[in-house]
């Protein structure tokens, strides 16, 4: 099978009749199965995905195709697709089967995307590793002793090792942008209310977008113009009119570029990382961007607010998985406490039961104000100061991640330092702004690692821009 990493490059090969999507589909799956080991994919939707690639060969030759014919593309397990089983990767819903599909899947579908799979992810979008799920462990393709990032691994891993044209998870605090930096791919996490949530399985739904990992920035801009937009079953749904973002990559103006200087003088920042840095920043001034330093004082508040609000709200939204209503019921329970007891520790994992603690303790009376209250204000404060940026910038670019990936196993038991792969990816998130991870380099261990370019609400055509440029530059 040849290694397609365009869209365009598929739907040429559609177009002179050099394939056709059932042809495709049925090479992916066999190259799926030849790669499984890497553990990306939890199920392949075989007879649906090759009954959707005969559709659209029929629309192909009559003329009526939408725009993402030929695009074989897999979504996260948290990302309800009707009549297809989703767990999150968790043993709580092991076995369960979708009643309705998500919007972003929809919207897919109606584009003539072909869905091939669901994905592994760490269990209800928890981590950074993908150490988390229920089903093992996804492998990076890139060297196997290492994580590909998380929560959404699985997504990356598929992008990357080729095992479909692109894939879609979730970005809660940096779920899609640390595993494309991780992996080599680009990840874009769009405005917080740019596409809608409706059909996602929430962790926290003041935090969580659904956007694209690709190969290119060209697919990232289609993809996220295909899911954009409007949705009446999620009040949060932006009704701005959504650009064709793929139309709009062409700019090259000068812009003006802040970097964060705490980022740079973090003692975690990979030295090789740093250096990368210095010589884009560099490099830009040279092209005629107006490159300037910022103060961001708030870098060692970010990862405590966000653990704070969004374990509290993982703490409500989880309360609905209680052995009762659907999914996993323990078959020790002999009464109704046993029942909701019994399934919920045994059903949830180690890492979903420490963030349902903590987000219970820190919502508990006598603990409210001292902590969830507390943390709105930083976010507040953190929002404000993002914005500002805005004002004056047209982008804020960092480094996606401190260091490359590590190996597996190597921070399983210190939550803490499992948190901070976090600390450049948070901002976005805390501030409803979007963000994209593009590759930027490799390391001498031979891992690759990402830059990440913030923009302000709703500057993804801009922002999609710029990555273009910066992808070619």
């Amino acid at each position: 099978m040849k290694d397609y990493r365009a869209l365009k490059e598929i739907q040429s090969d559609l177009s002179s009749g050099a394939i056709t999507c059932v042809h495709l589909v049925e090479q992916y799956i066999k190259k799926i199965e030849d790669n499984k080991h890497l553990n990306a994919f939890l199920e392949v939707f075989r007879v649906s995905a090759l009954a959707k690639a005969a559709e659209v060969d029929a629309k192909l030759k009559s003329g009526s195709s939408g725009i993402l014919a030929g695009a074989v593309v897999g979504i996260k397990d948290n990302i309800c697709y009707k009549n297809h089983k989703v767990s999150a990767s968790s043993e709580i819903l092991k076995g369960y089967e979708s009643i309705y599909s998500s919007t972003v899947t929809e919207k897919l579908l109606e584009e003539d995307a072909i869905i091939i799979g669901r994905l592994n992810c760490d269990e209800f979008a928890m981590g950074s590793s993908n150490e988390n799920s229920a089903y093992g462990n996804v492998y990076n393709a890139i060297n196997e002793d290492y994580v590909p990032g998380g929560s959404s691994g699985g997504s990356a891993v598929a992008v990357q090792a080729g095992l479909c044209i692109a894939s879609f998870g979730s970005d809660t605090g940096g779920s899609i942008r640390q595993p494309a930096s991780f992996c080599g791919v680009v990840g874009l996490k769009p405005t917080y209310g740019r596409v809608s949530r409706h059909g996602l399985i929430a962790y926290a739904s003041s935090f969580d977008q659904i956007g694209p990992f690709a190969n290119n920035v060209e697919d990232a801009a289609l993809l996220l113009q295909v899911i954009a937009g409007s949705d009446d079953y999620d009040t949060t749904a932006s009704q701005k009119p959504v650009e064709k973002y793929k139309d709009n990559l062409g700019d090259k103006s000068p812009k003006k570029i802040a970097y964060i200087k705490q980022c740079l003088e973090s003692d975690g920042l990979d030295p090789e990382i740093k250096n990368h840095f210095d010589r884009l920043i560099k490099r830009l001034g040279e092209q005629g961007h107006a490159v300037e330093a910022v103060d961001y004082p708030y870098l060692d508040y970010m990862i405590p607010a966000y653990y704070v609000l969004t374990t509290a709200e993982a703490s409500s939204n989880l309360a609905r998985f209680d052995g009762v209503h659907y999914g996993y019921r323990s078959e020790k329970a002999t009464n109704i406490e046993d029942t909701y007891v019994l399934s919920r520790s045994e059903g949830f994992g180690e890492e979903v039961q420490r963030r349902i603690m903590l987000g219970t303790f820190v919502l508990s009376a006598g603990f409210y104000d001292a902590y969830y209250s507390k943390a709105q204000r930083i976010r507040r404060i953190l929002r404000d100061k993002t914005r500002k940026i805005f004002e004056e910038f047209d982008f804020i670019v960092t480094p996606t991640c401190p260091t490359t990936a590590f190996k597996i196993g190597e921070n399983i038991d210190d939550p803490i330092s499992m948190y901070l792969q976090d600390i450049y990816t948070v901002q976005a998130n805390l501030a409803g702004v979007p963000a994209i991870s593009i590759p930027a380099g490799v390391h001498s261990n031979g891992l690759p690692f990402g830059v990440q370019i913030m923009a302000g609400d709703f500057q993804e055509g801009p922002m999609l821009a710029f990555a273009s440029y910066l992808s070619k530059n």
